[in-house]
C-alpha cells in the first residue's frame, strides 16, 4: 500500500478540519473563560498539544502500513486521531475553571498557572487510564455484542455531528446545501470530478468562496505568525502532581477516563466492522502515550481516536491523510497561524463533509449487524439522542438568561418547570450522565434478550446497578450554570436495574417460545 493517495487528500480536509475546529475552541476558552495569558496559550498549551497529534498521527499511520503489508491489502485506512471534544468542555468547565476560581477567592496572585496545573493532572490522569485501560480492553470488546459498541457511536454521530452541523447547514443554506451537493455527488453518487479533483478540496474551496462572497468571511482581523516550538514543562507537571489536584478533581478524571477508554474501544470496533482490524491493546496504550505526552508539554488537553473511520475510508484515505493531519496541525500550532487560518476558511466551509461522515458512522451501525438485531441498534441511539436534548436544553437555557452571570441560576425548579410542559427533564438529565455506558449496556442487553440468551440479559442489568451505585450512571447534582456528574449512588435507577434483571433471570421458567411464521412477522 502506497503511503499517500488521492483519497488522503479529502480524508486530511476532513480530519484536519475536525482538529481545526477543537484547536480553535481551546484557544478561545483559554483565553477568553480562564484566563491564561497568550504566552501560556501559544508557547505551551498549543506546542504541548502538537506534539500528541503529531506523535499519534504518525503511529496509527504506520499501524496502517503493517496491517496492510500483514494482510497484503491496499485497502487499509488508518485510525483518524485527535483532540477529544468531551474531555475538553469537560476539563476547562469541571477542573481548570473551579481551580482558578478557588485560587483567586484564596487571594492566589496567579490564578490561571493554578488552573493550568490542574489541567496538566487532568490530562496525564486520562493517560494513565488509557494506558491501564489498554491490559483488559480486548476481553471486554470481545464480550460485548457489535451493535452495542456501534449504536453508541451512532448516537453520537447523529446527534452531536450530524444534526449539529446539519442545523449549521440550514443556518447558512447558501454554504451548507452547496458543498453539501458536492458531497453527495462524490461519495453516495460515486463519481468523480475531471481532471482528478479531490472531492473534499472542491467542497472547501467552493464553501471558502461562498463564505467570502456572502460576507460570512472573513472574520475579525488576520493574526500574526510567530515561532513556538514545544518545551518540556516537566518541572511544572511534577509540582502539580504533588499538589492536592489528584483529590480534588478526581470525581471528573476518572470517569471521563473510563468513558475515553470505552468510547475507543467503540471507534476499534467500528473500525473492524469497516474491514480494519486494528490491536486494541496497542491502539489504546498510543492513546494514552499520547495524552501523557500532552502534558509533559504543557498541553491541559488529552487526545483520543475519533469515530469516524468507516466515513474517512469510503473516501478513499489510507495512511497518508493521517501523517499530513498530524503534519499540517503542528505546523499550525508550532507557527502561531491559527487565527490567519481561521480567517481566512471559515469552519461552514467544511462542514458538509463532517456531516456525511456523521451519516456514515449511524449507517454503519445497521448494515454491520445481523438484522435481528437492528431493535438493539436502535435501543443504542436512545441515550446519545436523549443526551443531546439535555445539552440542547440547557444551551437554549443559556441563550435565554438562566445560568449566567446576573440571571437566575439552574436549580432543581427547573424540573418542575420543564413538567408543566410534559417535558421530563430529569429523565434527559439522568441519561446525559454516562450515556456512553447506559447506550452500550441497554443495546447489549437488547440483544442478549433477541438472542433468548436471558441469564446474560440479566447481568447486564446488574452491570448497569453497579455503575448506578458508583454513580457512573444516571447520578447528578445542579450548579449554578449546568448539571454535572456526581459520584454518588443513584439508588432508585440501581434498584430499578436490579428488577429488570431479576425479570430476565426468572424467564427461563415463567416463559415459554413463541415463534412467528415470516407472514406473522409482517404484520
Amino acid at each position: 500500500m502506497r503511503w499517500f493517495v488521492r483519497g488522503d487528500i479529502d480524508g486530511f480536509f476532513g480530519l484536519a478540519l475536525d482538529n481545526l475546529v477543537q484547536l480553535l475552541v481551546l484557544t478561545s476558552l483559554c483565553l477568553g473563560v480562564l484566563g491564561f495569558p497568550p504566552a501560556l496559550v501559544f508557547g505551551r498549551v498549543l506546542p504541548g498539544a502538537a506534539v500528541s497529534l503529531l506523535i499519534g498521527n504518525l503511529f496509527y499511520a504506520w499501524q496502517a502500513q503493517q496491517l496492510a503489508r500483514r494482510e497484503q491489502r491496499t485497502d487499509v485506512c488508518a485510525l483518524p486521531y485527535g483532540i477529544n471534544t468531551v474531555s475538553l468542555f469537560a476539563y476547562v468547565f469541571l477542573v481548570m475553571l473551579p481551580a482558578k476560581l478557588a485560587a483567586q477567592a484564596a487571594g492566589d496572585p496567579d490564578p490561571a498557572r493554578t488552573a493550568w496545573h490542574a489541567g496538566l493532572v487532568a490530562c496525564f490522569g486520562a493517560g494513565v487510564i488509557e494506558l491501564l485501560g489498554s491490559l483488559v480492553a480486548e476481553r471486554i470488546r470481545k464480550s460485548t455484542p457489535r451493535a452495542a459498541l456501534l449504536s453508541t457511536l451512532a448516537g453520537i454521530a447523529m446527534t452531536f455531528i450530524a444534526l449539529g452541523f446539519l442545523l449549521r447547514t440550514y443556518a447558512h443554506p447558501i454554504i451548507g446545501l452547496g458543498t453539501l451537493a458536492i458531497i453527495l455527488l462524490v461519495y453516495f453518487g460515486r463519481v468523480r470530478f475531471r481532471g482528478g479533483l479531490p472531492g473534499g478540496l472542491v467542497a472547501v474551496v467552493l464553501g471558502s468562496v461562498f463564505a467570502w462572497l456572502t460576507g460570512l468571511a472573513p472574520s475579525g482581523t488576520p493574526g500574526s505568525a510567530s515561532l513556538h516550538l514545544p518545551v518540556p514543562v516537566l518541572g511544572e507537571l511534577l509540582a502539580a502532581l504533588h499538589g492536592s489536584y489528584w483529590l480534588t478533581y478526581f470525581s471528573v478524571i476518572l470517569p471521563m477516563g473510563l468513558f475515553n477508554v470505552i468510547g475507543s474501544l467503540q471507534n476499534i470496533e467500528s473500525a473492524q466492522a469497516a474491514g480494519d482490524s486494528y490491536s486494541t491493546r496497542s491502539s489504546l496504550a498510543m492513546n494514552g502515550i499520547g495524552c501523557i505526552g500532552a502534558a509533559l508539554f504543557g498541553s491541559c488537553f488529552p487526545t483520543t481516536l475519533y469515530i469516524g473511520h468507516p466515513g474517512w475510508k469510503a473516501m478513499g484515505a489510507r495512511a497518508g491523510y493521517s501523517i499530513l493531519n498530524g503534519v499540517c496541525m503542528s505546523l499550525i500550532c508550532f507557527t502561531g497561524t491559527l487565527s490567519l487560518i481561521a480567517w481566512a476558511v471559515p469552519i461552514d466551509a467544511g462542514m458538509a463533509i463532517v456531516l456525511w461522515i456523521g451519516i456514515v458512522i449511524a449507517a454503519q451501525a445497521f448494515q454491520a449487524v445481523p438484522r435481528s438485531h437492528a431493535p438493539a441498534v436502535v435501543m443504542g441511539l436512545l441515550p446519545g439522542l436523549a443526551g443531546w436534548s439535555a445539552f440542547m436544553a440547557k444551551a437554549g437555557l443559556h441563550a435565554a438568561g438562566a445560568g449566567t452571570p446576573g440571571g437566575t441560576p439552574f436549580s432543581v425548579d427547573l424540573i418542575q418547570t420543564f413538567g408543566h410542559s410534559e417535558i421530563w427533564i430529569d429523565g434527559a438529565l439522568r441519561l446525559e450522565q454516562g450515556f456512553i455506558l447506559s447506550a452500550m449496556i441497554l443495546s447489549a442487553m437488547t440483544v442478549a434478550v433477541i438472542e433468548r440468551q436471558f441469564l446474560r440479559a440479566a447481568l447486564w442489568c446488574v452491570a448497569a446497578a453497579a455503575l448506578s451505585v458508583l454513580g457512573l450512571l444516571h447520578s447528578y447534582r445542579w450548579t449554578p450554570a449546568d448539571t454535572v456528574l456526581l459520584l454518588a449512588p443513584a439508588w432508585p435507577w440501581a434498584i430499578a436495574y436490579l428488577v429488570m434483571a431479576g425479570c430476565f433471570a426468572l424467564a427461563r421458567w415463567v416463559t415459554v417460545p413463541v415463534e412467528y411464521t415470516q407472514e406473522q412477522e409482517r404484520h
